[in-house]
């Protein structure tokens, strides 16, 4: 346990695949599951590229008008890591042998993934193998990998094998819908080459027709006498180099490794691509690229860091988090960002409405210019949007539920196109960035548009009734087990917002208003339909339900729920989970969080408390979110558990599942726990407040924020929280209602007055978080 890196002693075999996704490497546009150097043992191997994937067929067992034809399943690409090793003649395999010393270490702060291993061989050769390896942040195109090998016995011969290696087998045998597609040699070789110590190979995709150049380069350091042969397949380019190592000495390699893919591009300009790629990185070298990658990370910790006091596995836990958010986002440049990042091929690696909901609030607080660029991937997949609204009889634009390149691929209806919500996601998305950066050229080029079709679609989607009131009927909330309802208080909500945002940008930017054929007759009707939104309400309860009638449900069994039945989804009909009250993840709670300022104090209060024994979170999504409102109204201890389960899903694979990669919007969770459930941060009506408390077990709570210009620090312990403007313009915030004014180099120092205890509510029997024990 250590507070900036994540360490695994020994060697535990039957932990590989958990181990390759919790080390993988990314920067947003590569990334690399943590497999070791030599390829076997290997749990499930996987280097992926954002946005590339290949197309195949959805099947329907009967075929509906609307539905989606094609899925797309994220492809592993051609795999750069693989660097064999034969000592003499025997292979380093860490199943022979003996393992004497296995540590691995994933480093927060300098952004690789580090390697010690003492193997002793079946006949008794013994040798250490260090090896540092990155994928650059500044250098999107490229990974490297530093290996040396050091005799421990005397002299000895070692041939190594550094490989390119396409179509890599991949198996999966299960129906869970959250694994990914395994799909069988997707690369079609159209090129090879090699000369010396470089080699390029160029595949292509069957389908999507997507084109992948991968390179590599490779420099050494050892005494003379080195052979070296380089051999090129279809799909395997090989450098084989054989040298006597001395005792005392060693043998280094860097091996550089460039990729490029395009879907216009030929294989002649990808060629060049990947060698120009490999020039840079040359030029930089190693240490310049471990250099770069500690600088880009320094910067990224002075913005973004989290210090908790009082549990320091969730210090760790929590960097890990922000460490893994910022390799799926940081250099995605116009591209998605999956549910996934780019540690698994789990979700097929889609994007969700979780990229706008939880992982771009963070960027867009320590990060905005990767947030705008995840939010410009939105705005260029429009026409796909459009498209899928007009397939659907709708005006505007519906964005997908499920996707790699912006058209649905969902090919189930309730879940999938039924989640309207996802384009007031992106909406609120897009707003937030707005409010907090004041980026005008944003809003003209990209936010507009987005707002504006994203309005027409919730006046299309949505009526007035003969009472007044505007409705938006027949879809699906976040809660994936209540499926095509009518009013879904989240939908509803996040929708008002929508038409509201909308109204606004175009009053701000009446050119662009106007050029796309917003007329004062259509605000105006947006501004309508968001004053007279139906929310419902249950007046006899006292609370909201998340759908119309959805109290008015009987209750799921949960007595009768034995704990291996979890998730619910893979062990229930929908028919009989759609009929229940039972919620898959927070819904109702979700918009109280998003859209706290349509609820009172109290009605949030009550809303947690019937919704609490609800809630089973079979979603990885609902840990964080169910923290911040516990948090909000007075359930701190609940609130702490709660953002463990968070920050701790993957460390501890509490969803069984981590093999397919890291869940990164619960990763982000954990930030959101930090500063919005602990912190009190809300961003409503364009301005920042705060209504901070912790948990007893914890002692101090500090992060920094990015806003309009500005960076300032938030400093939280039990009796009170401290405002700093580290640098840009003097800003205003609110503590629990109160403003304060920032300026440069004072800390503000407010108190916090103690909370009445309450009782906090029950969960399922079977589903209570984990009570924590702070850990030290």
């Amino acid at each position: 346990m250590a507070p900036w890196e994540l360490r695994w002693d020994t060697l535990d075999l039957d932990a590989l695949e958990r181990t390759e996704s919790i080390f993988a490497l990314s920067n947003g546009h590569i990334g690399m599951r943590g497999t070791l150097e030599e390829g076997e043992p290997r749990g499930l191997p996987g280097t992926y590229l954002n946005g590339f994937y290949e197309r195949h067929p959805l099947p329907y067992a009967e075929a509906g008008y609307g539905y989606p034809e094609d899925g797309q399943t994220v492809v592993n690409v051609t795999d750069g890591k693989i660097i064999r090793l034969l000592v003499q003649d025997e292979p380093l395999d860490m199943r022979y042998g003996r393992a004497i010393e296995h540590h691995r270490v994933l480093d927060f702060r300098s952004g690789t993934l580090r390697r010690d291993t003492v193997w002793e061989s079946p006949t008794g050769r013994r040798v250490r193998v260090r090896s540092e390896r990155l994928v650059s942040f500044t250098q999107r195109a490229v990974a490297a990998i530093h290996y040396e090998v050091e005799p421990l016995d005397g002299d000895i011969q070692l041939v190594l094998q550094s490989d390119l290696l396409a179509n890599e087998p991949v198996e999966s045998a299960t129906k869970d819908p959250r694994v990914g597609s395994a799909l069988d040699a997707p690369l079609v070789a159209e090129h090879g080459e090699g000369d010396g110590l470089h080699a390029v190979l160029v595949h292509q995709t069957r389908r999507s027709k997507l084109r992948v150049a991968a390179g590599m380069y490779h420099s050494f350091e050892a005494g003379d006498g080195m052979a070296c042969e380089m051999h090129v397949e279809d799909d395997l380019a090989r450098l084989s180099a054989a040298i006597d190592v001395p005792s005392g000495s060693r043998l280094a390699v860097t091996k550089l490794i460039g990729y490029g893919w395009s879907a216009r591009r030929s294989v002649p300009a990808l060629r060049a691509q990947v060698h120009a790629a490999l020039a840079g990185a040359r030029q930089t070298g190693w240490q310049g690229l471990l250099d770069e990658q500690r600088a880009y990370l320094d910067e990224f910790w002075a913005n973004a860091d989290v210090e908790i006091e009082g549990d320091a596995e969730l210090q760790q836990a929590v960097r890990f988090g922000l460490f893994h958010v910022l390799q799926a986002g940081a250099r995605g440049e116009s591209r998605a960002i999956p549910a996934k990042g780019l540690t698994g091929p789990g979700y097929d690696g889609h994007s969700f409405w979780d990229s706008e909901t939880f992982v771009l609030p963070v960027l867009t607080y320590t990060m905005p210019e990767s947030a705008r660029d995840a939010l410009r991937w939105r705005h260029g997949t429009l026409d796909k949007a459009r498209e899928r609204a007009q397939a659907l009889g709708l005006e505007g634009a519906t964005f997908p539920w499920r996707s790699i390149d912006g058209a649905e691929c969902s090919a189930y209806w309730p879940a999938g196109t039924g989640a309207f919500h996802v384009s007031a996601d992106v909406a609120d998305a897009v707003a937030r960035y707005l409010a907090a950066t004041d980026d005008e050229d944003f809003e003209r080029e990209h936010a507009v548009e987005i707002l504006v079709e994203t309005a027409r679609l919730w006046r299309s989607l949505g009526h007035h009734d003969v009472h007044g009131g505007f409705r938006i009927d027949g879809v699906t909330g976040p809660d994936e087990y209540t499926a095509v309802v009518d009013n879904n208080v989240y939908t509803n909500l996040m929708a008002q917002r929508n038409l509201r945002e909308a109204a606004a940008a175009c009053e701000r930017q009446p050119s662009v208003a106007a050029r796309l054929g917003v007329t004062d007759e259509e605000t105006a009707a947006w501004q309508h339909a968001a004053s007279k939104m139906v929310v419902p309400y249950d007046e006899m309860l006292g609370v909201h339900p998340q759908s119309e009638r959805f109290t008015e449900h009987a209750r799921w069994d949960f007595d009768a729920t034995p704990q291996e039945n979890y998730p619910l989804l893979l062990h229930y009909p929908y028919f009989d989970l759609y009929r229940k009250q039972v919620v898959k993840q927070a819904d109702l709670v979700m918009a109280m969080y998003t859209r706290g300022d349509a609820f009172t104090p109290e009605q949030k209060g009550r809303n947690v408390d019937y919704y609490e024994p609800l809630t089973v979170r079979d979603s990885s999504l609902s840990a964080c979110v169910q923290a911040v409102l516990a948090a909000e109204v007075g359930y701190l201890d609940l609130a702490y558990d709660y953002f463990a389960e968070a920050a701790l899903t993957d460390l501890h694979d509490l969803h069984a599942n981590v093999r397919n990669g890291l869940h990164i919007a619960s990763l982000a969770g954990a930030w959101l726990v930090a500063v919005a459930g602990f912190g009190g941060m809300r961003d409503h009506d364009r301005a920042l407040a705060f209504a901070p408390r912790l948990p007893s077990a914890l002692t101090r709570l500090a992060f920094r924020l990015s806003y309009r210009g500005s960076r300032f620090a938030v400093e939280i312990d039990q009796s009170g929280a401290s405002y700093t403007l580290l640098d840009g313009p003097s800003l205003t915030v609110r503590h629990h209602g109160e403003p304060v004014e920032l300026t440069k180099g004072a800390a503000e120092r407010r108190a916090i007055e103690e909370l009445t205890p309450r009782e906090a509510p029950g969960q399922p029997k079977g589903r209570e978080p984990h009570r924590r024990t702070p850990k030290f």
